[in-house]
């Protein structure tokens, strides 16, 4: 069986690093070949006509090059810049933040469409919202469930039996969900989920975007669930995420 010398394909630029004088190595995720680490050679010269067609948070699609160690692109193009995402401080931030996350939770050459639909879809949502909170807890939420670390909100993770609405529950990293008042109270290290918390979780979780960025929270709401949601993040990654630090640094100085 031979394989493609070339071939096609869009892809998100998640990461980079300079390699020898000129090149660089991109990390991208793509639709039907997962994330994948190329070379774009001479691509840090002047010269070069694919420098402003690899970008951090690019849709661009790429016509790539078998090679020995790494593919190599050959051709790239545009499809959508996010434009107005770049010019935003803080905008960029959040997507970097977002590459982050896609970067850590896949492997190489594992395919995910949904989860890049899902991304290009938040970057889009990124660049044209004035408060970015539901939008990357939307993300959060459904990003976990598409790389199979959706958490169980709706039955206790320990009896099975259905979560009731009612503020004595608990939440267990360990055991990635929702436990009963019963079972919560003596496992180790399980954590009051308050009944609002639950509430939007369950909702990010079951109903689309379009719903979801119609809900109004109320500051302790807001913190409560990114907090539950960042440390359910870092103790899968086991690690804390870089970008994270620095949105927190830019929070203190605006």
């Amino acid at each position: 069986m031979t394989t493609e010398r070339l071939y096609r394909t869009d892809a998100i630029i998640l990461r980079r690093s300079d390699f020898g004088e000129a090149d660089r190595l991109l990390t991208v995720f793509t639709p039907d070949r997962g994330k994948l680490r190329l070379m774009a050679k001479g691509v840090r010269k002047i010269t070069s006509r694919k420098a402003g067609h690899v970008e951090f948070f690019m849709l661009t699609d790429l016509l790539v090059a078998r090679g020995r160690t790494w593919d190599i692109i050959s051709q790239a193009e545009v499809v959508e810049t996010y434009r107005s995402l770049r010019e935003d401080l803080d905008k960029i931030s959040h997507a970097y933040y977002l590459a982050e996350l896609v970067d850590r939770f896949t492997e190489e050459h594992d395919p995910n469409r949904p989860l890049f639909e899902l991304l290009a879809l938040t970057l889009a949502r990124l660049s044209h919202v004035d408060d970015p909170y539901i939008t990357l807890r939307y993300f959060e939420v459904h990003l976990l469930g598409l790389t199979g670390f959706q958490p169980q909100l709706h039955f206790c993770v320990a009896c099975e039996e259905p979560i009731q609405p009612v503020e004595d529950n608990f939440f267990h990293f360990v055991d990635g969900g929702v436990l009963c008042s019963t079972h919560g109270q003596v496992r180790p290290n399980a954590e009051p989920i308050p009944l609002p918390v639950l509430k939007v979780l369950r909702f990010l979780q079951t109903e689309s975007w379009e719903k979801a960025d119609k809900l109004q929270l109320s500051p302790t709401t807001r913190q409560q669930v990114e907090t539950l949601l960042l440390g359910y993040i870092t103790f899968l990654l086991e690690r804390k995420l870089k970008s994270v630090d620095f949105l927190r640094r830019l929070r203190r100085e605006s």
